[in-house]
C-alpha cells in the first residue's frame, strides 16, 4: 500500500501564516525522505487564524524547491473560483520547477458569500457537476495542448517542462463527483474524512460509470485513491489522546464554530473523557470519520478500508494540534505501512 499526505497548513497558537508555511516544508521533506508518494497542499479561504493553505499554486512552487523527488500537488485548486485556462497555467509553470512530479487535484467547494463574493465567484443555478465536469475537461485539455487545430484554443500552449504532463485527479466527497471522473477517464481521490459514509458508494459509481477517457491526459483503467483522517502514536491509547482533537473539532463544526483547534487537554475536556481506541478491526459498513492507533493498528485498519474501496493508496490527513506530535505520527505510520526510506 501506499501513502501520501494532504497538509492544510494549520497555524500555530500564537504564530503567523509564516510558521505554518514552515511547517509545511518541513512536514514535506519528512514525508520525502520517509517514502510516501505524494505530497499535496489545499485550498481554503476565511480561515485565516487558523489555517493558511489559502493558495496551493503558490505553496507547491515553494515546495518544489525544497524537494528533489515527491510528487507535489493540490488537494484541491479550487476549480469553480477560476478560469481554466489559467489553472492550466499555473500547473505547466510547476511542472517546469518540478519536471514530471505534479498533480494537478481539481475540485470545487462554495465558500462563504463573502468569499464568494471576494473572489468573483458567481453561484450557477445550472447543475454545478455539468459545470465541474467542463472545467475539469478544458483544464486537461489545455495541459497536454489537446486541443485540435481548428479549435478556438487550438494555438493556445501551456509552457511545460519535457516530462509527463501534471496528472489530473478529480477530488470530492460525493457519488457525482465520482461519476463526472469516472465518465472523464480520470483519477480520482476521495474525502473519507468529510463524508466517511459515502466512500464506498463513491468509488462504486466512479467505477460503473468509468470509460477509458479519450482525454491525452486521461487513463485507461480505474485508479483511486481514499483520503482518510488518522493519526498515529507509540499506543492505541496515545494516539487516542492525539484524536481527541479531531473529534472535538468536529463537534464544534456541529454547533456553528468552524476552523478552531482545541489543544489535546482541551479536546479532552470538551469530549469529556479521552476517546476509546479505534478498534483493531472495523465492523461491516463502519467507517469512522477519524481514526488513531499505533503503527501496527493503522497499518491494519488502512489496509481495511483500502481494500473496501479497492484502491492501493491512501492518503492521510489529521487535525493535530501539536507540529511534532503530526510529523511523529507520519514516521510512525511510515514504518508501520514498510514504507520504503528514500
Amino acid at each position: 500500500m501506499d501513502l501520501s499526505i494532504v497538509d492544510l497548513s494549520p497555524v500555530p497558537d500564537d504564530g503567523t501564516a509564516t510558521d505554518a508555511y514552515a511547517n509545511t516544508v518541513e512536514s514535506a521533506r519528512q514525508a520525502e525522505t520517509l517514502g510516501y508518494e505524494r505530497f499535496w497542499v489545499a485550498e481554503h479561504h476565511g480561515t485565516a487564524d487558523t489555517l493558511a493553505g489559502t493558495t496551493p499554486e503558490v505553496l507547491l512552487g515553494h515546495l518544489a524547491a525544497e524537494t528533489d523527488s515527491i510528487r507535489l500537488g493540490s488537494g484541491a485548486v479550487l476549480l469553480n473560483h477560476y478560469s481554466p485556462f489559467k489553472v492550466a497555467e499555473v500547473f505547466g509553470a510547476l511542472d517546469a520547477l518540478a519536471p514530471g512530479r505534479i498533480d494537478a487535484g481539481l475540485g470545487r467547494a462554495n465558500g462563504s458569500p463573502a468569499v464568494d463574493d471576494a473572489l468573483g465567484t458567481e453561484r450557477h443555478v445550472r447543475n454545478p457537476d455539468e459545470d465541474h465536469a467542463e472545467k475539469i475537461e478544458a483544464v486537461v485539455s489545455h495541459l497536454s495542448d489537446d486541443y485540435p487545430d481548428e479549435h478556438a484554443y487550438g494555438d493556445l500552449k501551456i509552457p511545460r517542462s519535457g516530462a509527463a504532463a501534471p496528472v489530473p485527479w478529480v477530488l470530492g466527497s460525493s457519488p457525482s463527483s465520482a461519476a463526472v471522473a469516472g465518465e472523464l477517464g480520470l483519477p480520482y481521490c476521495f474525502a473519507a474524512f468529510i463524508r466517511p459514509g459515502f466512500a464506498e458508494p463513491a468509488f462504486e459509481t466512479y467505477r460503473e460509470r468509468f470509460q477509458p477517457s479519450r482525454l491525452a491526459g486521461g487513463i485507461d483503467a480505474p485508479r483511486g485513491m481514499v483520503a482518510v483522517n488518522a493519526v498515529c502514536a507509540g499506543t492505541d491509547e496515545e494516539a487516542a489522546r492525539l484524536r481527541a482533537v479531531a473529534e472535538a473539532s468536529y463537534e464544534r463544526m456541529q454547533r456553528g464554530i468552524v476552523g478552531t483547534v482545541p489543544s489535546v487537554d482541551e479536546a479532552i475536556d470538551e469530549l469529556g473523557a479521552v476517546p476509546e481506541p479505534t478498534p483493531a478491526t472495523l465492523d461491516a459498513g463502519e467507517w469512522p470519520r477519524a481514526i488513531s492507533g499505533s503503527p501496527e493498528t493503522l497499518d491494519g485498519l488502512l489496509s481495511q478500508l483500502a481494500g473496501r474501496v479497492g484502491v492501493e493508496e491512501v492518503m492521510i490527513q489529521h487535525v493535530v494540534a501539536d507540529h511534532g506530535d503530526a510529523l511523529r505520527s507520519h514516521e510512525l505510520l511510515a514504518d508501520g505501512v514498510g514504507l520504503t526510506p528514500r
